[in-house]
């Protein structure tokens, strides 16, 4: 296994491009810290961002874990140009050639797509923590460490969408297109639920229908965070609105994710297993 990250390693520091799109995806994610740093001074008009509580522990963990996601998209070029640059530089064929079986092949692209999720997870977990230490108002160690589902969710949730990436890698052979595929599915979720929600069923039993579809069952693994700052709670009392949503993350929306996850790499395995390269 440590042969196949090497290999494949090397193929993408040697790229240019993925070599770029890597390092800028990790100083983006270094640059949440920078938001503690974003103060508005302006005569009586005094705001702090890090002081209306985005940092404090346990929130930390589901505000950035939710954030940084957003980010992934940078690996996920990553990932469809790893698969693009295999058949238009022929190293698939030449691989297969020098004795890599194609369930080796497939497999030394799934621990790269593990690789970056480690990694990631890591990198945000440390970020996160270090902001946490710094800024929040609450250091008591059963606080920091409590909500850290949200870090095992975030995990997940890029390992699942890294896989859908390298099925359409696969899938489509161009980098382009793949991504534009991508886009294309985003959209047609988006048809499918204003279909259904129009035509069939009410709000709730539309979106659980839609928490089976994958890119939706993989946002649905971190729920948007702002409606539960204190701050924002704070103030939906003061109108007279109670925001009573559940942030949890469930075992059930894991299952989905990890099922599509297997989806996708056998789909990719026997798509590349099928063809004549």
């Amino acid at each position: 296994m440590v042969r196949l990250l090497q290999i494949e390693f090397i193929k993408l520091w040697n790229n240019r491009a993925s070599k770029v799109l890597i390092i800028s995806y990790f100083v983006l994610l270094t640059s949440i810290a920078l938001v503690a740093a974003i103060k508005f001074d302006i005569g009586p008009v005094k705001f702090h961002l890090a002081e209306i509580g985005i940092f404090n522990f346990p929130y930390i963990w589901h505000f950035n874990t939710f954030i940084t996601a957003f980010f992934k998209l940078f690996l996920a070029i990553v990932i469809v140009s790893m698969m693009a640059n295999e058949y238009s530089n022929k190293t698939i064929k030449q691989n297969l050639i020098d004795g890599l079986s194609k369930k080796e092949f497939i497999l030394s692209k799934f621990l790269t797509v593990l690789s970056f999720a480690v990694i990631s997870t890591i990198f945000v977990f440390l970020v996160s923590l270090i902001l946490g230490l710094a800024y929040s108002d609450y250091n008591e160690l059963s606080i920091i460490f409590s909500d850290l589902e949200f870090v095992m969710a975030f995990f997940i949730k890029l390992v699942g969408f890294f896989s859908f990436c390298l099925f359409l890698g696969i899938l489509v052979k161009r980098s382009a297109f793949a991504l534009g595929f991508l886009i294309i599915w985003q959209i047609l979720e988006g048809i499918f639920r204003g279909l259904i929600r129009w035509k069939l069923f009410d709000g709730d039993t539309t979106e659980t229908i839609m928490g089976f579809f994958p890119l939706q069952s993989m946002f649905n693994l971190i729920k948007e965070p702002i409606t539960r700052l204190e701050s924002v709670q704070t103030v939906a009392d003061q109108v007279g609105e109670k925001i009573e949503l559940n942030y949890n993350v469930h075992w059930y929306e894991i299952l989905i994710v990890l099922g599509w996850t297997a989806i996708f790499i056998y789909l990719s395995y026997a798509l590349l297993k099928k063809r004549d390269l």
